[in-house]
């Protein structure tokens, strides 16, 4: 499996090898002294102080700014083992690679698979791909459609086996 983003460096903060954090996930206490991630360059960094209300992060062996600077613009990435381990679900949550190729069924029908997670203001949404088999039996059928991801749709989820119940896709489905 690929490593999960997680954040991306902004620019040099002061002169000691700070940069600005950006982070792009719901987990922003995975970032911790002595946390470790992996640029999209392949390098390992560990942190050796972060402050989350300012938004900077020092690194270990990074002490000045032109150490600081090779990393700007670098996103950060955390291994599935470690985003496992270092984010705490609440009950409901899942993580998006678990909801990711998970089969939909509403009323025991298989309507097809989540292809992508979309983040909207409101919602999240579910990008589902349409199952082959009814796309040949119903004319006029979207390849994919999307659904939000709350509970007027979504009415279990079964991580284990991978499906996902829910209700009212079907007349989405068919208008999209």
């Amino acid at each position: 499996m690929e490593n999960i983003y997680v954040a991306k460096l902004g620019k040099t903060v002061g002169l000691k090898g700070q940069l600005r954090l950006i982070i792009d996930t719901d987990f922003p206490a995975q970032f911790k002294k002595g946390a470790t991630f992996i640029t999209n360059k392949k390098q390992t960094l560990q942190i050796e102080s972060v402050n989350l209300t300012a938004k900077t992060v020092k690194f270990v062996d990074i002490d000045t700014i032109e150490d600081a600077q090779k990393y700007i613009n670098s996103q950060l990435f955390s291994t599935y083992e470690d985003t496992i381990n270092n984010c705490k679900l609440e009950d409901k949550q899942y993580f998006w690679f678990d909801i990711e190729n998970c089969t939909i069924y509403e009323d025991g029908k298989k309507l097809g698979v989540v292809k992508d997670i979309h983040r909207y203001p409101i919602d999240d949404y579910l990008e589902i791909k349409v199952d082959s088999e009814l796309l040949k039996s119903y004319e006029k059928l979207p390849k994919t459609f999307m659904i939000p991801y709350n509970d007027n749709y979504i009415k279990n989820v079964d991580i284990e086996s991978k499906e996902i119940q829910i209700a009212n896709a079907i007349d989405i489905m068919e208008a999209s």
